[in-house]
């Protein structure tokens, strides 16, 4: 069962003293179609709480910038992979006691994620099995440099290039959930939220209907953001 992510008021970290108490191993960013293929991994927006269980396929080919950032190629393989090195329990108060180094270190990157780093935040994918956090941002070395200087031992942080975060994610992703009704008679949209990865996730019945229309609305430099699949109709319990 999923547990949720940052829940519970934590306080504010101070900086990290010791940046290389994390090994930081540079990877060659390439695209590797299938990596995350049968992966169990829980994806989240770290401050709410909000856990959705399944499986992130590969992803390829995003191109284009938010407006003063950096243009980055969308890959499935890391841009960097940084190894923890604090002891465990050292990141004591940013967690419950009967937490794992891998809570402890979300709990850290929660308050670094919607802190100071908000800007440059896109996303978090938890994957349990791996004692692993996959972080989506917007090339930051002051960010990765928080992140892996606070990893517990044990934890593993690997990091994502993305050219958008996660504030102008949302704002995309409310924009496409006012519209929701918009396309009643020609698609059912069943859903619409950030899938943790850097893009915008839209459930619907009929994706071959729903794919060109929606990309066409909400304009090219948007569309590179969506993510739309077929999604089964809701049961009523």
């Amino acid at each position: 069962m999923a547990r949720s992510i940052g829940s519970g008021p934590l306080p504010f970290p101070q900086p990290v003293s010791n940046p290389s108490a994390a090994s930081r191993v540079s990877v060659p960013i390439v695209e590797s179609k299938g990596a995350h293929m049968g992966k169990r991994i829980r994806a989240a927006r770290v401050g709410t709480g909000a856990v959705v269980v399944g499986t992130v396929l590969a992803l390829g080919g995003l191109q284009g910038a938010s407006a003063g950032t950096q243009t980055v190629e969308d890959v499935s393989v890391p841009a960097e992979v940084c190894v923890g090195g604090r002891p465990e329990g050292s990141l004591a108060g940013h967690g419950l006691p009967e937490d794992t180094p891998l809570d402890r270190t979300l709990g850290y990157v929660d308050k670094l994620a919607y802190g100071r780093h908000a800007d440059v935040f896109t996303g978090l994918v938890v994957d349990e099995d791996g004692q692993a956090a996959e972080v989506y941002r917007i090339p930051s070395e002051a960010f990765d440099e928080d992140i892996c200087g606070a990893a517990e031992k044990g934890v593993t942080i690997r990091l994502y290039d993305r050219d958008i975060n996660e504030k102008d994610l949302n704002a995309l992703s409310d924009r496409i959930a006012d519209d929701m009704r918009r396309w009643d008679g020609t698609f059912n949209m069943r859903s619409v939220g950030l899938d943790g990865t850097g893009y915008v996730h839209i459930g619907v019945d009929d994706p071959g209907t729903a794919e060109p229309i929606l990309r066409e609305a909400y304009g090219e430099q948007n569309a590179k953001y969506l993510r739309i699949e077929y999604e089964p109709q809701a049961e009523l319990q």
